[in-house]
Order: C-alpha cells, then sequence, then structure tokens
C-alpha cells in the first residue's frame, strides 16, 4: 500500500512539472506581445557597412519611438564573419546584428531561439519562404525547425544592364537562354566594352560567387544547391552540373569578360564604374536599386539569369536580410518589437523599398509600398513572384558556413582569376573547406 502511495505521488509530481514545462514560455514574450516600453533603452546593433538600409530604418524607428536610441557599429560583410562569434560570445553582445551565417550560432547557443517570439508576434502565420531559410532543425540543417533570425527585407539578386550600351550590342529585350546571354558577352568584347564590371576584392568578398552560383542555377537544379547552403547530410558542391557552371565561369574569366584589375575592386568601387558607364552588365542585388536610379536613371534595366535550355525557369538568389538577437542581449524584447515593425509598419515598409529596393515582406495582404515609376525597383518587384512561382529560389553560396565565403570561395575564385586554379579544383578545394568546416 505504502509503494503504492509513494508511486501516485511520484505521477502526479511528474506530471506537475511536465504541466509547468509545457506553460512555461521559451523566452521573455509572455501573453501580450513585448514592445520598447516607455523608459529610456539604447539598442546596440552591428550593421555591414555599404547598406543603408537597417540605418535608415533605425532612425525612423527613433523618430516614431524616441525613448529608443542607438548605439550602431558596422563593419565589411567579410570581416562580419570572423567577427561574429567574438561579438555574440562576448560580455556586452549586439541587441540586433546582421548575419552572415547562422547555424553554427544557434548550434552553440550564441543566438536567441525566436520561437517564443514568432508566437506572440504572430510570425508563424506569415507565408512560410520568409522565415524557413532562418530555421534551424535539430539536427543542424537549415530550412525547418526553430526560428532563430529574421530578415529586414526580402532580396532578389540577378543581371543588372546599362540600357544604351545593351542597345549598342543589339540587346533589345533581355536573352531568353545562356547562349543568346554568352552571345551578348562576346558583342560587347567585340565592341570594346566591358562586359561583366564585377568586384573581387578580399574585403569585400569575391564578386565572381555572383554569376558562378546563377550558372550552376542555369545548367542544372536549385535543389542540390540549397542542400549544401542548408547543411543537409552528404549535400556537395562538387557535382557535374557544377563542373559544367565553373567552366562557363573560367571561360568568361579566360575571355577577359571581367576586369583585369577585378581582385582589387571593392564593392563600392564596381558600382560606381558600373554607373560611370563601365561594364553592359553587372551581377548584384536588389538592395543597389536606389543607387542606380540615383546614378543612372532611366538608363538600367534588370532581367533574372536565363536558363540553360529554352524554356526552362529562371533562378535566383532570394534570401532575407538577416538580423538576429544575441542570445544574451540585454533588450532582446525591444530588438524583436523592432524585426516586427520593420515588416508590419506603413513607413518602415516604404522605406524597405525605397531603400532597400527589395519587397519587404510581412504578413499576407499588406499592400506592397509605392515605387516610383521609372524605378529599376518595378522590375526587381515583378521578377520576385516569377522565381517563387518557378519554386527556384536559392540562399547565397557564401551563407553554407560561418567562413566558407573569406576562406573558400574568395581566395579560390581569385586564383582562377590568377589563372591558379580550374573548374574541377576550385569545387573540390571549397568543397574540402567546406567538410573541415563542418568537422570542427
Amino acid at each position: 500500500m505504502k509503494r503504492l502511495f509513494y508511486l501516485v505521488l511520484s505521477t502526479a509530481l511528474l506530471l506537475t512539472v511536465l504541466a509547468i514545462a509545457v506553460q512555461a514560455p521559451k523566452i521573455s514574450a509572455q501573453d501580450a506581445a513585448p514592445d520598447c516600453g516607455t523608459e529610456p533603452v539604447v539598442l546596440r546593433g552591428y550593421f555591414e557597412t555599404g547598406f543603408d538600409l537597417p540605418f535608415r530604418l533605425a532612425e525612423e524607428f527613433t523618430n516614431q519611438y524616441p525613448n529608443v536610441t542607438w548605439d550602431i557599429s558596422q563593419d565589411q560583410f567579410s570581416n562580419l564573419i570572423n567577427a561574429t562569434p567574438r561579438l555574440l560570445s562576448g560580455d556586452n553582445p549586439p541587441d540586433l546584428i546582421r548575419l552572415p551565417t547562422m547555424v553554427s550560432f544557434a548550434n552553440q547557443g550564441l543566438l536567441m531561439n525566436l520561437d517564443g517570439y514568432a508566437e506572440a508576434f504572430g510570425w508563424n502565420d506569415w507565408p512560410v519562404p520568409q522565415l524557413n531559410q532562418n530555421r534551424v532543425a535539430e539536427d543542424g540543417t537549415r530550412g525547418s525547425g526553430s526560428l532563430y533570425a529574421m530578415g529586414l527585407n526580402y532580396s532578389l539578386t540577378g543581371i543588372f544592364y546599362n540600357r544604351e550600351l545593351a542597345a549598342q550590342i543589339g540587346m533589345t529585350e533581355p536573352p531568353a537562354t545562356l547562349a543568346e546571354f554568352e552571345a551578348l558577352l562576346a558583342a560587347a568584347k567585340e565592341a570594346g566594352l566591358l562586359p561583366i564590371m564585377q568586384w573581387g576584392s578580399a574585403q569585400s568578398g569575391m564578386g565572381l560567387a555572383f554569376p558562378l552560383q546563377a550558372l550552376m542555377a542555369s545548367v542544372g537544379p536549385v535543389g542540390p544547391i540549397n542542400d549544401w547552403i542548408f547543411q543537409k547530410p552528404g549535400a556537395t558542391i562538387d557535382t557535374p552540373e557544377n563542373l559544367v557552371a565553373a567552366q562557363h565561369l573560367a571561360d568568361w574569366i579566360n575571355n577577359g569578360y571581367f576586369p583585369e584589375d577585378i581582385n582589387a575592386i571593392e564593392y563600392t568601387d564596381a558600382n560606381a564604374r558600373f554607373g560611370e558607364g563601365e561594364g553592359v552588365f553587372i551581377f548584384n542585388g536588389d538592395w543597389q536599386n536606389a543607387a542606380y536610379d540615383a546614378t543612372m536613371p532611366g538608363n538600367v534595366g534588370f532581367f533574372l539569369m536565363p536558363p540553360a535550355e529554352e524554356g526552362g525557369a529562371p533562378a535566383a538568389m532570394s534570401a532575407p536580410l538577416t538580423f538576429g538577437i544575441a542570445a544574451n542581449a540585454v533588450n532582446a524584447d525591444c530588438a524583436a518589437f523592432f524585426l516586427n515593425w520593420v515588416a508590419s509598419n506603413e513607413t518602415a515598409r516604404q522605406i524597405g523599398v525605397d531603400v532597400g529596393g527589395s519587397n519587404p515582406g510581412g504578413p499576407s495582404g499588406l499592400e506592397m509600398p509605392l515605387v516610383a515609376e521609372g524605378s529599376i525597383t518595378n522590375e526587381t518587384l515583378a521578377a520576385g513572384p516569377v522565381v517563387g512561382e518557378a519554386g527556384t529560389s536559392m540562399d547565397f553560396i557564401a551563407n553554407a558556413t560561418s567562413a566558407i565565403f573569406a576562406q573558400g570561395w574568395t581566395p579560390e575564385l581569385q586564383k582562377m582569376v590568377g589563372g591558379r586554379q580550374d573548374a574541377a579544383g576550385l569545387l573540390q578545394a571549397v568543397q574540402a573547406e567546406y567538410e573541415r568546416q563542418l568537422s570542427e
């Protein structure tokens, strides 16, 4: 009888503990969605140099919530990759940080799990593609599981072109196939024009990763590319299709389609030179729209990378401008409130389009902010649904691990430019570096 009493008592205690555990919130978000309160708050931010959007959003946020001010540091993308672990693990980590990658930081407990905020703000009811790239499963793969970051907007990459120069080489409409595009590159070279302006310095990160990934999606499926980026077991970047893509890029280099000094060109310099008329094409993202409209108004166009086969679906890198909250952030509630405000506030969404040039995301049913007539943003926004309907969007190959861009793609592509690496060796070297980083 005494044994039965203890069994019943133990069972009751266990059930009570389980009930409490189920009811306990994962983070500080309670019944009501958190906000920034009314007391003075200083949000610490760590942003990427050269991108105005987060700075403009921070400024407007303070306009609407005067009790919130900012302490913002900034650095180049390639430096962020190396600095992020130290920043997140420090004694006074940023409340908001631009994330070059996220899986390792989530697995190490350096990023805050945002599931509680997602429930409080209703983020889980937003369109699935907005959040799935920022989810990390228990096995460490991306695409599902708990939410560890949010996007300030949802960018799209493709090919921008100088309309006047394109007309000189007979381009009356965007190319429909890879062969047509390569014919235009050859025509530009023949006409004495620089076919493609691109950056390639180690400081900015090698910009040839943009055309390389576009070529990968042109000649092969995007599924294996995303599997590799999301660290799916057994995934490899060294595939027969990607070898074809890398060989195309090597041919473009050998044909003189890029600037001779590409390995020394910074991101900002490449865009300035393109705006001044150097280069018929440039591979870039819609975050550059406002600058292109300002430097070459009415003279810039955009199209998605065409498929290798006629009638195939175009593909593009389409990813959130990812920001996370440090696990030990002092002002996590206010930072989460800011992330929700970015996607739902009318003024913030307008800034997202005007400055960021991208879809601001947010809940279904919100109207798209107005876009100025003649702005290149009209073309990039129109391209987004094309990729969405085709199911051919990808994250960036630089985001596969925390250091693959700085220690894999950038040095190996620079070697290719210098004639010290070929297409097969490029993929083999990057895959080896990827596996080394995953094993650490």
